[in-house]
């Protein structure tokens, strides 16, 4: 069998947000009930600006793989992201290559179901006002997956960048329906969120503890290595902490490293994988007050289980057509 090709055009057709829920959300069920040590992600430096990133991973039934990740400036090039790179899928019963889908597409959708798979099993199941802080790629399918497991009646966008905000309302506002407004100060933005979304590339805090009202869920995504903060000491400190993979963010996860290391937190303040609480092996949210916080890192297995299920997709619709 010829090895399929996703470039992102194909990843969008088919990566669709309900299907993409159900494949992270069983991903994270088996990579916790499974308990093996994956790979940590390597990262090697190219250049003080230019690096390549590599996630090697196997997860059953879904096959083995890896993801290839470029990070350089795109030096304000239009159409090229600082981010390109592959997802490529083998087979677990014989070894063969399947696939090999764009990178951006499939991290940038996959994390927004991610997020969205936390919520569902974190936030109260009333939380209807959504904050997303950031404007770029991920706020978009963040907005879309957590649309998808919550009725949303508002939703607040701060940026730093009040054009780039105001582009990015129209756009979802006329895509999504949603009664989505830009807010100019980050603090107004998470003032009576229940769901708040950090999907900022920002190195220092842009969201603070003392903001978050009791009984907020929040997803954790932009910084995805050890050294950019995108919330403070305090909110770390302030809620039951849940990771995508334990392993993971104590070797990377910069918000928990930086409040152990200052000795806000004791390591056993991360209570445990978002896995396990769908596994109902941990309990999640404790009451209606408790603030809830996911740190995604992002993880291979969720990765090969969006290609795997773009590959089996493409192949089913295939089937149906010759019969």
């Amino acid at each position: 069998m010829a090895l399929d090709i996703y470039d992102a055009a194909a990843v969008r057709a088919l990566l669709d947000y309900p299907g993409c829920i159900a494949a992270v959300r069983a991903a994270m069920c088996a990579l916790s009930a499974d308990g093996r040590q994956m790979p940590l992600r390597e990262i090697l430096q190219l250049s003080p600006d230019h690096l390549f990133a590599t996630m090697p991973g196997a997860l059953s039934p879904h096959g083995f793989g890896a993801k290839l990740v470029s990070v350089f400036p795109n030096r304000g090039l239009p159409g090229r992201s600082r981010h390109q790179g592959v997802v490529v899928l083998f087979d677990e019963q014989d070894g063969r290559p399947l696939a090999i889908a764009d990178a951006e597409e499939v991290t940038a959708i996959r994390t927004g179901a991610a997020s969205a798979v936390a919520t569902d099993v974190l936030a109260r199941p009333g939380a209807r006002r959504l904050a997303i802080l950031g404007n770029g790629l991920e706020a978009a399918t963040h907005l879309r997956a957590i649309a998808c497991v919550r009725p949303l009646e508002d939703v607040a966008v701060w940026g730093r960048s009040p054009g780039k905000v105001g582009a990015f309302v129209a756009r979802m506002s006329a895509e999504t329906g949603l009664p989505i407004r830009a807010v100019a100060d980050a603090r107004e933005a998470v003032a009576g969120a229940d769901i708040v979304c950090t999907v900022t590339a920002s190195p220092a805090p842009v969201l603070e503890g003392a903001w978050v009202k009791p009984g907020t869920h929040v997803n954790v995504v932009g910084s995805s290595y050890a050294g950019p903060m995108e919330v403070d000491h305090a909110l770390v400190a302030a809620s039951r902490f849940i990771a995508d993979s334990v392993r993971s963010v104590k070797a990377a996860g910069a918000e928990y490293l930086s409040a152990r290391e200052a000795g806000l937190i004791r390591e056993d303040h991360l209570v445990g994988e978002i896995g396990d609480v769908l596994l109902g092996r941990l309990p999640g949210r404790r009451d209606e007050c408790e603030i809830t916080l996911y740190k995604s890192l992002g993880h291979i297995v969720q990765d090969l289980a969006a290609v795997r299920y773009i590959h089996e997709r493409r192949h089913e619709s295939c089937q149906r057509k010759l019969h």
